[in-house]
């Protein structure tokens, strides 16, 4: 008998978790998710995520692809029994059947990251904000986004000795909001690299705060080199906010 696709939808606070993929001496998202649906479908379901998360990353729209031996009837019963199962801070969306060959990563057209910075101490955006007590310029950080825009290799922000095929991105959109204390950074692309939103988010701080004029990010960039760029922010600001398909995957 053939088997059934479907695709999960989940959103997560990652801060307990060791990212999204399943690790062999630390808990994943994705190990908590697959153990759960396993234990409800009382068979053997892996999971194929639209991409990693690292350690401590949120995000607030995940996909992955799972098989089952039989058609999933009740989809919101599933996900019904899958929330009450789950600790609080992963939360089921939405489960839809998609044609056989769809896949939670390949088929992702897009994918949106956030990047949230509190310049107010809170204890309430402690946990999920990076605190910064000064405010950067955030018209100076705007004009070194639009730099990313005109480019494509961006092997100076990925993380150093990592095994991919391509630093090659398609930038969409970067930009900065602040909005009182809140400062936001959004960006879109169709892939990203291992860290870079977190390498490119340091970069972009240190033009803000003027240790960097906006014409190095050109001579970063081209580059090539890691230790070029700026640091790396801390993971517990980072959201990954939205991943796009295109509509003909679905069945339902």
């Amino acid at each position: 008998m053939e088997s059934k696709r479907y695709f999960i939808e989940l959103a997560y606070n990652g801060s307990a978790y060791h990212g999204w993929q399943r690790q062999r001496n630390a808990t994943s998202v994705q190990q908590i998710l697959e153990e759960a649906i396993s234990r409800l479908k009382r068979e053997n379901i892996s999971l194929v995520g639209a991409g990693r998360t690292d350690t401590g990353v949120h995000a607030r729209q995940m996909f992955a692809h799972f098989d089952v031996a039989e058609e999933i009837k009740n989809p919101e019963e599933l996900i019904f029994l899958l929330n009450g199962f789950l600790k609080y801070d992963i939360a089921i969306k939405s489960i839809r059947r998609v044609h056989p060959s769809a896949h939670a990563r390949f088929d992702a057209t897009a994918r949106d990251y956030e990047y949230h910075i509190s310049t107010a101490k809170d204890p309430f955006c402690a946990p999920l904000h990076y605190y910064l007590k000064k405010i950067p310029d955030v018209e100076l950080m705007n004009q070194a986004a639009k730099i990313l825009l005109l480019h494509e290799d961006f092997q100076c922000f990925s993380r150093s000795n990592t095994d991919v095929k391509t630093f090659l991105c398609n930038i969409k959109n970067a930009t900065w909001q602040q909005k009182g204390s809140s400062l936001i950074f959004f960006i879109s692309a169709n892939r990203f690299l291992r860290n870079m939103v977190r390498a490119i988010v340091g970069t972009l701080l240190e033009v803000g705060y003027k240790k960097k004029e906006v014409k190095d990010l050109e001579n970063v960039i081209k580059s090539k080199e890691r230790g070029e760029a700026g640091f790396s922010v801390p993971a517990h600001g980072l959201y990954l906010s939205r991943i796009e398909y295109s509509r003909n995957i679905f069945l339902d």
